[in-house]
């Protein structure tokens, strides 16, 4: 398995450091700030290497233009992309290879529509899922549809249950309340806000996830349950047609919680 350091950005997001022991290399994952990533390279004495970006977003992209100035690096990202920056094009299934192990890529639109994840396929995965699945929650809907981002969760919920998930942004406390009032009795809810916010009391990050975790309090990944479809239906009497009914109330219920 990958070292993973979080590098703090903007007010809430994470740009995430991948690095392997044996060497000072690093790639960084949505780098939407340029002076965090240089100062966590000075501090530890480490070499960028390469990029990694899931979607075009700002605070996702904005930093790359100053990494890549004096650098000749990768930058790898979805081919089907506003942001113009990538100079490694990746598409549903294509396979990149990072210290050694194999990067499986995922097309993954519902947030935008050029949306990727990044499976580092080790003896515990590693999954860089940007802004589409995060602990309890997933992100709006910018760009694509309910079905789409459904079809996202599906993937995500037929991972191993150990691997790990790395998104980009301290959303936790805010998707659990959520979680917790789609599924009040759900005592895996209660104890996963009870640790993250004793981690947040002591300002650490409450990533990164697992999927067996996101299982259990992920109402976007339960959407087949028969607790979550029924309080989707007293959202949205729409939601006794069909499981992407149900997520559709679910993310509408979110927005305006």
């Amino acid at each position: 398995m990958l070292n993973v350091t979080p590098i703090s950005a903007f007010d809430d997001n994470y740009i995430w450091a991948i690095h392997a022991p044996e060497t000072a290399n690093i790639f960084v994952v949505d780098p939407g700030q340029a002076e965090p990533v240089e100062a966590f390279l000075d501090e530890h004495d480490l070499n960028l290497a390469g990029i990694l970006i899931t979607h075009h977003h700002y605070d996702h992209t904005d930093g790359v233009a100053a990494l890549t100035a004096d650098r000749d690096i990768p930058v790898y990202g979805p081919e089907e992309s506003p942001f113009k920056g990538v100079t490694e094009p990746l598409n549903n299934d294509s396979v990149l290879e990072i210290f050694g192990l194999p990067v499986i890529i995922h097309a993954v639109p519902g947030h935008t529509l050029d949306h990727i994840s990044y499976l580092i396929d080790g003896v515990t995965p590693q999954l860089f899922c940007g802004d589409t699945l995060f602990l309890a929650g997933c992100g709006r809907l910018f760009e694509g549809s309910p079905e789409q981002m459904l079809a996202a969760m599906h993937y995500f919920r037929d991972l191993s249950d150990s691997t790990l998930v790395y998104c980009t942004h301290e959303y936790s406390m805010a998707n659990l309340a959520f979680a917790a009032a789609v599924e009040p009795d759900n005592t895996d809810i209660q104890k996963c806000t009870e640790n993250c916010h004793a981690l947040r009391q002591e300002n650490k990050e409450t990533l990164p996830s697992n999927i067996a975790q996101e299982k259990r309090v992920n109402p976007y990944m339960r959407t087949d349950q028969p607790t979550v479809i029924a309080a989707a239906i007293q959202y949205d009497a729409q939601a006794n047609t069909s499981e992407t009914q149900v997520f559709a109330a679910l993310r509408e219920w979110k927005n305006n919680f």
